[in-house]
């Protein structure tokens, strides 16, 4: 039950809605790392799914900061995605046309 402070009722907060939003700024950065950024920005796109269905169905329920805060990290979430997707097509063609230099790395950071 909904308690009454100074007139206002208490809402909770979405669940995850920081979570989301951190992941979704973190997708951005990482998406140089091999598929880092790709898996934060995965995860972010599926909880902030959850919290958007959830935030939904009773609005007024949750508060409207912890919604905005789901649905920033959405959006950096997306461009992370895309970002992390655009580097891994670019590692790949490189792979394709440059393995030997890729190969070579490997050899020797084994070697190390």
């Amino acid at each position: 039950m909904d308690s009454i402070i100074d007139g206002k009722i208490n809402k909770k907060e979405l669940p995850n809605s920081t979570g989301v939003l951190v992941l979704g700024i973190l997708s951005i950065p990482f998406c140089c790392c091999y598929g880092i950024g790709l898996i934060f920005g995965i995860i972010a796109l599926y909880l902030s799914k959850q919290g958007i269905t959830l935030y939904e169905s009773n609005p007024d329920a949750y508060t409207s900061v912890s919604y905005k805060n789901l649905k920033a990290g959405r959006v950096c979430a997306i461009i992370g995605v895309v970002l992390s997707s655009f580097w891994a097509i670019v590692f790949i063609i490189s792979l394709m046309f440059d393995s030997s230099h890729y190969l070579q790395d490997f050899k020797d950071f084994l070697t190390i």
